[in-house]
């Protein structure tokens, strides 16, 4: 399993991407976004993309250097269409604009479709939290990419749906709360596969909904599902906030929710922006954040644990440690990530 770097395979990527028509910024953008995701320790959002992304630029499913176009604004609002762009510069754009409005409106909100993937979503909210604003971002699939099981359903309805909420502080990180409604982000299930291990119990139904520890029950036809957040005890919990994700993220947005009609998978996104200073002093808001957090974490601790993590800490932690050990790679994802650079005639090994 080879080990990187993050500025290196940084280099790496953006390489690719050049090399697959992106400009030099927008290369620079998308890779630097999924190497920090493997800096964070999500894998499952980083450089493992590489060869689905190029895929789509293959197929024409992804345009390169696709304008950002708005269709419909207001002071504190926006419409935007990537044009099938790549979803990371265009979620970082959007998120700039939210930014903007919010800074003179309090609040703003900002929605966008016709959009690929836009990673890991914890990668927005810091955009906000730096002006001193708190940030929501939630995406769902476009219509399309049904892996996740209603509670109750033996076969998937929804995607992963995930929701981020990003909370100044007075420490500087960040509270990061980055998580999908369902049990699992489809990126780890494809993490597990490559690597050749199962996914823990409670993960995955089958094709026919029974429980599986198989990967590949995910990628096969007929295909199982990815369970709710919550899973077979208090899965209808995830499900609801997944169906709320699938509302602001699909109709709003204008990219459209769930149906069986779908043909393209992406992210229709939905972003929400308030300005802490319109609503309280910013020096008492994060005084009472900092109150709440140190009253948290001073909980007596269950037998097994040796601390009280916030929402943000764990992956902060992950970025400290592999910018000094490096980031690994597993062989398969290197493999898939050569052999998708050479088709587009760029030797990366």
């Amino acid at each position: 399993m080879p080990t990187f770097q993050a500025a290196a395979l940084q280099e790496i990527a953006t390489r690719i991407f050049e090399g697959a028509g992106s400009s030099p910024e927008e290369a620079r953008i998308v890779s630097e976004h999924l190497v920090t995701a493997n800096l964070m320790g999500h894998d499952s959002h980083g450089v493992i993309r590489i060869p689905q992304y190029l895929a789509s630029v293959k197929n024409g499913t992804c345009v390169p250097n696709a304008p950002l176009e708005v269709v419909q604004e207001t002071p504190a609002t926006a419409v935007l269409n990537a044009n099938w762009g790549y979803g990371q510069v265009a979620a970082r754009r959007a998120m700039e604009l939210a930014v903007a409005k919010a800074a003179t409106q309090a609040v703003s909100a900002v929605g966008i479709h016709h959009c690929n993937h836009i990673g890991r979503l914890g990668a927005y909210p810091p955009l906000a939290t730096a002006r001193e604003m708190i940030a929501m971002v939630m995406v769902n699939g476009h219509g399309k990419g049904h892996l996740v099981a209603p509670y109750g359903g033996a076969e998937g309805r929804l995607v992963t749906n995930p929701i981020a909420v990003g909370i100044p502080t007075a420490q500087g990180e960040p509270l990061l709360l980055d998580v999908a409604t369902s049990v699992v982000a489809e990126g780890k299930v494809r993490v597990k596969r490559n690597r050749g291990e199962p996914v823990p119990e409670g993960w995955l139904v089958d094709a026919n909904g029974l429980p599986t520890t198989d990967p590949m029950a995910l990628y096969s036809s007929p295909r199982g599902a990815i369970l709710p957040l919550g899973g077979l005890i208090a899965g209808h919990k995830g499900f609801g906030l997944a169906l709320v994700v699938e509302v602001l993220s699909g109709a709003l947005s204008r990219a459209g929710c769930a149906h069986p009609e779908a043909t393209r998978n992406g992210n229709g996104v939905f972003m929400l922006v308030l300005n802490i200073a319109a609503f309280t002093p910013v020096a008492t808001f994060k005084q009472e954040v900092a109150q709440l957090a140190a009253y948290v974490k001073s909980a007596r601790l269950m037998q097994g644990f040796s601390e009280i993590l916030l929402p943000g800490e764990p992956e902060a932690r992950t970025r400290e440690r592999r910018a000094a050990e490096g980031i690994p790679v597993d062989d398969e994802t290197w493999r898939q990530i050569v052999a998708a650079a050479k088709e587009f005639g760029v030797q990366v090994a």
